[in-house]
C-alpha cells in the first residue's frame, strides 16, 4: 500500500491517530511520553526502517562498531523513518547526530525516532530534519553501543515496531500505525478530522458542548 506522506503529514495529527488505533482495539501504540521532538514544529510521517542497539563496554581490535547502523542508513529510501532501539530511557546510548542526518536526507529519508539519546542538535535543527528522542547529550555511541540487527522487530519508547509499520509524530508525541491496518487507521482518522472540524465550527458558533456532542460524537 503505497501513501501520500506529504499531504497526509499536513492534515493528520497524532491525536486522531492514537484515538482511532483506541477504537481498532490497538492503545498501546503511542510513544512513552519521554519521547519528545526536537523541533516542535516540524511533523514526521513515513514507514519505519527499524535499527536493535545494545549496550557494548569496548570495542574490538579491527571492528567497525558503526557497520549495521551504516548499513541502514545507506539502505534508507524516500519516505522512510530510521526508528532506533535502545531501551531507552538511556544515559548512555546516542545513536543520532549531525552526520546520520545529513546522510539520511541525501537518500530521502524523512525523519528519525529513537528512544536514545541525540547529539548535534544545533545542526539537526538547523537541517529541519524531524528527530524524535529520548534524551540529549554528546556522547559518540562508539564503546557504549552498537546495532545488533537491521530490519528486526523492536521495542522504541515502549511500543513494538516493525519495518513498514508507520510512523507519526508531532508536539503530541509519537504514534506506530501497523503497517497490516494502516490504509483503514487512515481512513477512519480522516472521517474523525472532518467530524472534528464541523463540531468546532459549531461550538465557534455558541452551540453548547452536549448539543454538538449528541451530533457528531467527538470530543
Amino acid at each position: 500500500m503505497t501513501f501520500d506522506f506529504e499531504s497526509l503529514r499536513n492534515v493528520l495529527y497524532s491525536a486522531v491517530l492514537s484515538d482511532v488505533l483506541d477504537s481498532f482495539g490497538r492503545p498501546n501504540q503511542a510513544m512513552k511520553p519521554f519521547i519528545r521532538p526536537l523541533d516542535d514544529i516540524l511533523v514526521l510521517f513515513g514507514r519505519a526502517r527499524t535499527g536493535l542497539y545494545m549496550n557494548a563496554y569496548s570495542v574490538a581490535e579491527g571492528e567497525n562498531p558503526y557497520e549495521i547502523e551504516i548499513a541502514l542508513v545507506d539502505d534508507l529510501k524516500p519516505s522512510d523513518v530510521a526508528v532506533f532501539g535502545c531501551g531507552g530511557p538511556t544515559d548512555r546510548i546516542a545513536p543520532w547526530g549531525e552526520l546520520l542526518t545529513t546522510a539520511a536526507r541525501c537518500r530521502g529519508a524523512v525523519g528519525c525516532v529513537t528512544d536514545g539519546l541525540v547529539r548535534d542538535v544545533r545542526a539537526i535543527r538547523q537541517a529541519k530534519f524531524p528527530m524524535f528522542h529520548g534524551g540529549i547529550g554528546p556522547l559518540d555511541s562508539k564503546g557504549r553501543a552498537k546495532m545488533m540487527a537491521m530490519d528486526t522487530p523492536i521495542a522504541c519508547g515502549g511500543v513494538l515496531i516493525a519495518s513498514g509499520d508507520l510512523i507519526f509524530g508531532d508536539v503530541d508525541g509519537v504514534v506506530v500505525i501497523p503497517e497490516a491496518i494502516a490504509a483503514e487507521v487512515i481512513a477512519a482518522a480522516l472521517d474523525k478530522i472532518s467530524a472534528e472540524n464541523n463540531t468546532r465550527a459549531h461550538l465557534e458558533e455558541g452551540m453548547l458542548l452536549a448539543d454538538v456532542y449528541t451530533r457528531y460524537g467527538v470530543l
